[in-house]
């Protein structure tokens, strides 16, 4: 897709307007515009200002360390990087095929913890843009004001949050930052108490995810034009699918459509995805920008998440969340399929989705047996991919002779929607900003854009060059006896 604005060629010229920090969002990002003296918009750019190290930082350890090293890359979505990681290490162990207790167990976390972030997003940092509007005063644009103005909805909110991190602590140990995975399998099962402990809630997650559900239709019934219209352009999507085309957040092969719904690939192995996706770098942002090959680097940037599953998969396997699939699919016509804050809806079919899930999930006796581990010939290289809260998750690792990890990557959801960001933040800017006077709520506007893709900066940042440092030597008494720093190309200087 051609960007609509084009970068200034003399911006030293130009006024430039600084939203820092992005707000309501998961790690530390900046979204710039440039302006001239009619306010016109010659560039909009989402920066990702946060360095993050974890590719570097699991080098030189043994490779099993990995499943729970990784977690610590965020608190929000320990599990999806513990999962991932898993995945990958159960490759290295040559562990080609789970136990049916271990992949169970493994599934029933993953709905927890999707279950979990998705209502934590959506009540806790996007519900007070949607019930006070884009343009309401700074002060009541957080969850404190939904809870003394929508009691109702805050409480339910807070409670389908909890309900899923009790899944993530019973299967894990802590809601945050526990353990399950290990290399083949799990290192536990679950208990018939605790089987039944998780059943008594279920049923009243799914009555309240449906509520969910409807309360963001509800949203798109009342301001459909708005909706539509607000950030709004096409794109591919990439996301997993089942064998036989079913959602599935947990496994399954790599499907890719263009802006038209045209197949790209279909269920390949993510075993090789670099055949499929490539990665380029750009100098204002750590984070990097991937791209489908055969489609290019212009054309090729793509959607993940929610959105992007609801529009790839061809049915959802319970039943209650596919009927709301549809119903997304069929709204206006199919104007939801693009449009951006479709992405709350798809959120809400997704929560209900794991709640279902949860229950089908805890019916199973696979869960109680004692089935847990399995091993094969070790590998140099393992890949492991799940359906992350905000998309696809990729872990790639590179082991040595001593089991030590050599090399990794990882290309996390809000990595992949990295473009698709950036032409939000145009989108709107042009739609909302452009040509007028720039105020605080319509600088909001920029946020909900990209509050929309639920970015989690965190876990999406990485090096580019030389990161830029500067350390100061300081006496026993506090003053500076030295300071070096060092810029983004490695030049160094001494600061006097």
């Amino acid at each position: 897709m051609t960007h609509i604005l084009e970068s200034a060629k003399h911006p030293e010229k130009l006024r430039r307007v600084v939203i820092e920090p992005v707000t309501r969002v998961e790690g530390h990002g900046k979204v710039t515009l440039l302006l001239d003296a009619d306010n016109r918009i010659h560039q909009a750019r989402f920066h990702i200002v946060e360095f993050r190290g974890f590719e570097k930082f699991v080098q030189g350890r043994p490779y099993w360390e990995v499943p729970v090293m990784v977690q610590r890359l965020c608190g929000i979505c320990p599990v999806s990087h513990h999962l991932a990681g898993g995945k990958a290490v159960d490759m290295l162990a040559g562990a080609t095929k789970l136990t049916p207790t271990a992949e169970k167990m493994r599934r029933l976390l993953h709905f927890g913890q999707v279950l979990q972030s998705h209502a934590l997003h959506f009540f806790h940092l996007c519900s007070p843009d949607l019930l006070f509007g884009f343009g309401a005063e700074v002060a009541r644009r957080n969850i404190v004001a939904v809870a003394e103005s929508f009691p109702d909805v805050a409480k339910k909110g807070v409670w389908l949050r909890k309900y899923g991190q009790e899944v993530i602590r019973v299967l894990a140990g802590k809601r945050i930052h526990g353990s399950l995975v290990v290399p083949g399998g799990v290192n536990k099962h679950l208990s018939p108490e605790e089987r039944d402990y998780l059943l008594q809630d279920v049923s009243q997650a799914i009555d309240w995810s449906r509520e969910a559900v409807d309360l963001v239709k509800r949203f798109y019934a009342e301001r459909k034009d708005f909706h539509n219209g607000f950030g709004s352009f096409r794109s591919s999507y990439l996301s997993l699918v089942r064998g036989d085309g079913a959602l599935d957040l947990y496994h399954g092969g790599l499907r890719a459509r263009d802006a038209h719904g045209e197949t790209v690939f279909d269920h390949v192995d993510y075993g090789a995805y670099w055949d499929y996706i490539h990665e380029v770098t750009k100098t204002w942002s750590y984070m990097k920008f991937p791209f489908i090959r055969t489609l290019g680097a212009e054309d090729g940037w793509y959607r993940v998440g929610p959105l992007a599953r609801i529009n790839n998969c061809d049915f959802i396997d319970t039943p209650l969340a596919d009927a709301e699939r549809k119903a997304l699919l069929e709204f206006d016509h199919g104007g939801a399929r693009q449009a951006n804050l479709a992405y709350h809806w798809a959120r809400m079919v997704e929560v209900l989705h794991c709640a279902e899930g949860i229950r089908d999930l805890l019916g199973d006796s696979d869960l109680i047996k004692n089935d847990l581990v399995v091993r094969g010939e070790r590998q140099y290289r393992g890949v492991g991919v799940i359906e992350a809260p905000r998309g696809t998750l990729i872990h790639h690792y590179r082991i040595n002779e001593n089991d030590q990890v050599v090399r990794a990557n990882l290309i996390v959801s809000t990595t992949h929607n990295n473009e698709a960001m950036n032409e939000a933040v145009r989108q709107v800017a042009l739609q909302y900003l452009d040509g007028k006077e720039v105020t605080e709520p319509l600088l909001n506007h920029i946020e909900v854009a990209i509050r929309a893709y639920d970015p989690c900066l965190s876990c999406a940042t990485h090096a580019l060059g030389r990161m830029p440092l500067e350390v100061e030597l300081l006496d026993a008494a506090g003053e500076r006896v030295d300071c070096l720093a060092r810029d983004g190309h490695g030049a160094l200087r001494r600061i006097a």
